[in-house]
């Protein structure tokens, strides 16, 4: 079950208010299921990043690193994590009102996967940001540079959408 970390949007109805400025938690298809068609302004998505992390990582002074092992984060193949990806990216699709934004965060593992799959549905990729980690988790084992950074996807639901930093930042 994944999250999801946050929704904004304005009430059509009084009926529909419960639901404005709150975080809903719980499956994230499931929950964008509950929402009405085009009734969001905005989406901040953090999927699982399906890290395929094997065995246990330590650091130098032996200790555990907590890694994401956790079932949300583990897919039996790229296929299957395609699969979810394009699930909740449809949902995301569906409530979002066609001015909106959605932003993706992602690291190298899955962000070039979940930017595909939005390009493969129509959505129209405006920038990809990078946030730059100023205390990024150390290259314990030596094999790759040092992961100072993560990508985030900032796109509109198709390219005649209307969408600026200054109208659609989250």
């Amino acid at each position: 079950m994944v999250p999801v970390t946050a929704l904004k949007t304005k009430a059509a109805s009084p009926a529909r208010a419960e639901w404005i400025d709150t975080i809903l938690k719980g499956d994230c298809v499931a929950a964008l299921e509950a929402l009405p068609d085009h009734s969001v302004d905005a989406i901040f998505a953090d999927p699982p990043y399906n890290l395929q992390l094997g065995g246990v990582l330590h650091r130098p002074d032996q200790s555990k690193v907590d890694a994401v092992d956790d079932a949300w984060d583990q897919f039996a193949s790229f296929e299957v994590y395609d699969a979810f990806t394009r699930a909740w990216l449809l949902a995301c699709r569906r409530v979002l009102k066609p001015n909106g934004t959605i932003w993706v965060i992602g690291s190298y593992h899955n962000i070039f996967r979940v930017g595909a799959k939005m390009q493969d549905l129509g959505f129209w990729l405006l920038n990809d940001i990078v946030w730059r980690k100023t205390n990024p988790m150390p290259n314990f084992k030596g094999r790759r540079f040092q992961n100072a950074h993560e990508t985030m996807i900032w796109a509109s639901p198709s390219a005649d959408s209307v969408a600026t930093p200054s109208t659609m930042t989250p």
